[in-house]
């Protein structure tokens, strides 16, 4: 159950101030995934194993966010961020015109993004343990592959970035605050949760 801070508003109609979007689980992958990732391209040239057992910490991570992307709570699963390609259109169109609309968990775009994000993520992770074995050990094809999906992850990973800045400023909502506590500020568009509405 979400917890909630409740402010009474009219009557019966009590509307949360901040509602528990992001659960511990989600937050936890988010903030190790980043650590181990920087982890990862910073020891890439110099530190073999270092680098070899974040790329593991990474594939373990990635696997469990797959995994809760379909038995977790209501925002971490796949169903409520996976958009169809027109509505990923339209929202990125209404970006450009400033009139994209604040969602509670992950807009379209970002939903997008995630999935990007988690398939570059396994692609590096394939490659990356490929290079371990002896089919592809020194195969020089397989190493390049392996760092050029590790540098379109990187450059995703910084749209994300400017995609979370954009959002915040618009809506005017700290997301990197919200991805530390977990709660977000609720709107009077937003539906009242269950726990919110006794």
């Amino acid at each position: 159950m979400s917890e909630l801070s409740t402010t009474p508003i009219s009557g019966r109609d009590a509307r949360p101030d901040e509602v528990r979007v992001w659960d511990l689980p989600v937050r936890l992958f988010h903030w190790s995934l980043l650590a181990a990732f920087a982890f990862a391209w910073i020891t890439a040239d110099e530190w073999d194993r270092p680098h070899e057992w974040a790329g593991y910490v990474v594939a373990g991570l990635v696997a469990f966010r797959l995994v809760w992307g379909f038995v977790g709570p209501a925002h971490a699963r796949f169903s409520d961020f996976v958009h169809a390609p027109g509505k990923i259109i339209a929202y990125l169109r209404d970006m450009q015109r400033g009139k994209a609309k604040r969602s509670l968990g992950h807009n379209p775009a970002g939903g997008a993004m995630i999935l990007a994000l988690l398939a570059g993520l396994i692609g590096i992770s394939v490659t990356g343990y490929a290079m371990t074995t002896n089919m592809f050990w020194g195969v020089e094809w397989v190493e390049e592959l392996h760092e050029i999906i590790a540098t379109l992850t990187l450059i995703m990973a910084g749209l994300h970035v400017a995609g979370v800045l954009y959002s915040s400023l618009a809506h005017r909502e700290n997301l990197i605050r919200a991805m530390i506590t977990g709660r977000k500020r609720t709107l009077e568009s937003d539906p009242i949760p269950p726990a919110a509405g006794a």
